[in-house]
């Protein structure tokens, strides 16, 4: 039997379980967890394929001082000499760290302890800032704490889910089935999806808002002055537990309905409707996500929201609540250990004096940050400016993820002294680095992260450490001891770490705060090896429960109750002449943040794989744009070249690019380039949701489509989008420049030893050129080209890399570009788990498979993690209306 280790998911926040197995060849297969309780053995697309992202091809394997390899020791000396250099000429603000929600809650630890406890700066910040501090600040206001009250459960025991600003189908795949499958149970459970685009996650809703951009805080505003006037208000609840409902109310009733009709976009019918459903149905839960949190008002957004539950006494009960949708695996955890720059450790304040005494007796520290650090956008001008002069950027891409990118690389290109640890060493960010640490990756390292439910679970290595990798919170704790503070940062193993992390989180608490994990403040190594999941809060000496926060009051405010906010109304419409387009960013089905894992997977990149603009058919129309042709988007901020993608899933004058592209898969599709850095007052948080810009199309003279089996060294083209395929790599390509031999343009990129003479043809007349390159039976690369984007099926030419080709009749018809009848074209991949293509769907329709259940069947399509489901539901509806007509 192989070996089997239980771990948890790296990506989203639902925090997956996923037993990792190992055969006697070493080979590594992954399935879901059915004893984990967040996901019962589901898995989505990119956790089915963590398997296929753990080879060591673009490691960081060893510490490098200046591009050249250096010994642990001398790069851990430097990096502790230049940061104490910086600290004594220029005070502790001079220096930052920019970590990452990827890190493990032991990681996160040891990085707030040594800035903010023995560098004495606050100037520590994560990439978690960009996803999910609207949600932090709201709740600090709302609650006196950041807590999550519910539990996933509540999803499926609510009456009425409404899902707003979160695609939940593609960014929390798991959630969404098990959403579906409680609404499939209880047909009579409601569905309400608000989101500007018609997203997959539209499949499942009774009742789809297509709001405008940034029109969630009228809507909930408007909600909230038509409950005060219903039924469904608790007054009790309201005077027992809260203050503030009457300058919220206030402010709700100021807005008039007319009002409400302009700032959401909606008819005035399914607004009513909205409310109806809200106002008649007590069993209510509100997911929300980077919809909301990505916004200049998104932490009003997340109190408008909050103060709709809090009047109608719907929370911490049974289907009931609010519910944040945490990003990233560990942002929970980061946020639990202070890893935001406004935060301290246990969900204790800087700004609380109190608090901070208690954390600087704990810790037994010279100092303590005495108040807020630079949030990350801020911290990146600092950078720019030069108050920041030493920079430690971890297991994060912030040239790729953060707003005005281009700004962002600037900054750190500039800087005097840069960080980086990672576990690549060619990222867009690694590349500017003075000392390059390396650090494990998913399957190697060894600690916990907490999900969206405030569940803990353990991430177990089960391979070994390549190269000299080494653990993050090992490379923070060296350079605190070097920095010397020798005692505090003698920790030997990760089991030590959470140790004194529970023993912080219950100290001087007795019920004071919400996080307390006092339980496991002595754990073993060996317990601390086999901790089972649990959710917090579990104090010493309590057992483990499931819980939800105040039912019955209990805030975490002095007086002990929760505050109403009055909210205001954002300027929402950014357009101008110039730029008349609102640019959507956001994640897809099968990609990872800056794809420097899933961008190791073919499957993951069969459905989708190069970067894309949603546009409506109007917009594409008046712009000039045809469907497949390239678009360019425009910004003060830079510009990006990406395919267009003509839907009516978008609105008209909206345009949706996805995040993940950088420049090691695309030639200029890093959208973060586009965004303006303008952020939320509250929490910091950047406006990735309603950006300004232009559009217009991409013209070029020559465009074409590539396989091969070798990765390109580099490639000499206008625009590419580079993407793994089985047997090779595959390459989308524009050309403004003249190639004067195509053939030689194929020997360099695609490194083809020089005897190899292509096969092919070049027709003046129509410009098309075809060439293919054959080593005995192998293909080794194939190119066609043409004066309009490339009519060729992608996956049968992808196929052949993997195909004999001894036959000639078969390497005619691939230098073609004709599928045989032996080798049908499988179409568009839509199930990415199977690798299921959209011809094969339309063949099982056309024999009679009418539902997603019968396809299923049929073909496996969907009967995985079903994040394809909307879409097989979608070509089945298109077949039959074809055959209908």
């Amino acid at each position: 039997m192989p070996a089997e280790t239980k771990t948890t998911c790296p990506y989203c926040g639902v925090g997956c379980g996923v037993i990792a197995s190992i055969d006697d060849d070493g080979k590594v297969s992954v399935k879901g967890d059915p004893d984990h309780p967040s996901n019962y053995g589901r898995l989505c697309s990119k956790g089915s394929a963590l398997a296929e992202t753990i080879d060591l091809d673009g490691r960081l394997l060893y510490p490098e001082v200046g591009s050249q390899r250096a010994s642990w020791d001398d790069a851990l000396d430097l990096v502790a000499k230049r940061f104490c250099e910086t600290i004594a000429a220029h005070g502790p603000d001079s220096v930052a760290f920019y970590v990452s929600g990827q890190l493990l809650t032991e990681d996160y630890y040891v990085a707030n302890k040594l800035m903010k406890g023995f560098i004495g700066s606050a100037n520590i910040d994560t990439n978690s800032r960009l996803c999910m501090s609207s949600s932090v600040a709201g709740h600090r206001r709302a609650f006196g704490s950041d807590t999550v009250p519910g539990t996933y459960e509540d999803i499926e025991l609510a009456d009425l889910v409404i899902l707003t600003g979160s695609n939940l189908a593609w960014c929390h795949p798991v959630l969404y089935q098990r959403l579906a499958a409680a609404k499939a149970e209880r047909p009579g459970m409601k569905v309400v999806v608000i989101d500007p685009r018609r997203t997959m996650t539209s499949d499942i809703a009774d009742l789809h808002l297509a709001i405008r951009p940034d029109g969630d805080v009228a809507l909930f505003t408007g909600l909230l002055a038509r409950l005060a006037q219903s039924s469904a208000i608790d007054q009790n609840f309201i005077a027992l537990h809260t203050e503030g409902f009457s300058d919220a109310f206030a402010e709700a009733s100021a807005l008039s309905f007319g009002d409400l009709l302009d700032k959401t976009g909606l008819p005035a019918m399914q607004l009513r409707e909205f409310f109806r459903l809200f106002e008649t149905t007590e069993k209510v839960v509100t997911c929300y996500s980077q919809g909301v949190n990505q916004s200049s008002s998104g932490t009003d957004k997340v109190n408008a929201i909050i103060n709709c539950h809090l009047a109608t006494g719907r929370i911490g009960r049974l289907g009931m609540g609010p519910f944040s949708l945490t990003g990233q695996p560990n942002a929970m955890g980061g946020r639990e250990v202070g890893g935001l720059a406004n935060m301290l450790a246990a969900h204790m304040t800087i700004e609380n004096a109190d608090d901070r005494h208690r954390v600087q007796r704990f810790w037994n520290s010279p100092v303590i940050a005495e108040r807020p650090g630079l949030k990350a956008v801020d911290m990146f001008r600092a950078v720019a400016d030069g108050r920041v002069k030493a920079l430690w950027i971890m297991a994060t891409n912030p040239v790729v993820s953060m707003p005005d990118a281009d700004a962002v690389e600037a900054a750190i290109k500039a800087c005097p002294f840069v960080v980086v640890s990672d576990v690549l060493r060619q990222t867009d960010t690694a590349r500017h680095a003075d000392v390059l640490l390396p650090s494990l990756g998913w399957g190697e390292k060894d600690g916990t992260v907490t999900n969206s439910e405030r569940r803990i679970s353990r991430q177990r290595g089960f391979l070994p450490s390549p190269g000299e990798a080494k653990p993050d919170w090992w490379q923070m704790a060296e350079v605190g001891r070097r920095m010397g503070f020798s005692e505090a940062f003698s920790f030997r193993s990760q089991s030590g770490i959470f140790a004194e992390h529970a023993a912080l989180s219950g100290f001087e608490n007795n019920g004071s705060r919400d996080f307390d994990i006092g339980a496991y403040q002595q754990i073993a190594a060996d317990d601390y090896d086999a901790l089972l999941p649990f959710q917090w809060p579990q104090p010493a000496g309590s057992a483990p429960q499931t819980t939800r926060f105040f039912a019955k009051g209990g805030f975490f405010h002095a007086d002990g109750k929760a505050c109403f906010v009055p909210v205001k109304m954002p300027v929402s419409d950014r357009t101008s002449a110039e730029f008349p387009f609102t640019l959507n960013t956001g994640r897809i089905r099968d990609q990872w943040h800056t794809m420097t894992r899933t961008g190791k997977s073919a499957r993951l990149s069969a459905h989708i794989a190069e970067p894309f603009a949603e546009i409506h058919p109007r917009d594409a129309i008046e712009i000039g744009v045809s469907d497949a042709s390239l678009i360019e988007i425009e910004s003060p901020h830079g510009k990006v070249i990406v395919r267009a993608l003509v839907t009516e899933r978008q609105a008209r004058g909206s345009l949706f690019v996805p995040m993940h592209w950088n420049d090691s898969f695309a030639a200029k599709a890093r959208i973060d380039t586009v965004v303006a850095p303008l952020t939320d007052p509250f929490s910091g948080q950047p406006a990735s949701k309603n950006v300004a810009v232009a559009a217009r199309p991409f013209k070029a003279p020559r465009y074409g489509f590539a396989v091969s089996m070798a990765k390109p060294q580099r490639l000499e083209a206008t625009y590419w989008a580079l993407a793994k395929a089985d047997g090779g790599w595959r390459m989308e390509l524009a050309f403004n420049d003249t190639v004067e031999d195509w053939a030689d343009w194929c020997h360099a990129t695609f490194n083809i030893p020089a005897d190899v003479e292509p096969l092919g043809y070049a027709d003046q007349t129509s410009g098309d050129v075809r060439l293919g390159f054959f080593d005995e039976n192998r293909l080794l690369a194939a190119l066609f080209l043409a004066r309009q984007p490339v009519a060729v099926a992608r996956n049968w030419a992808i196929a052949q890399l993997s195909a004999s080709h001894g036959n000639m009749r078969k390497r005619f018809a691939l230098v073609a570009g004709r599928p045989g009848t032996d080798t049908p074209d499988p179409g568009a991949t839509v199930c990415s788990c199977f690798g299921v293509g959209v011809n094969q769907i339309v063949g099982a329709v056309r024999n009679g498979c009418h539902s997603v259940e019968a396809v299923g069947k049929a073909l496996n399509a969907g009967t995985n993690c079903g994040s394809c489901r909307a879409e097989i539901r979608g070509i089945i509806d298109g077949c039959l209306a074809t055959a209908a007509e």
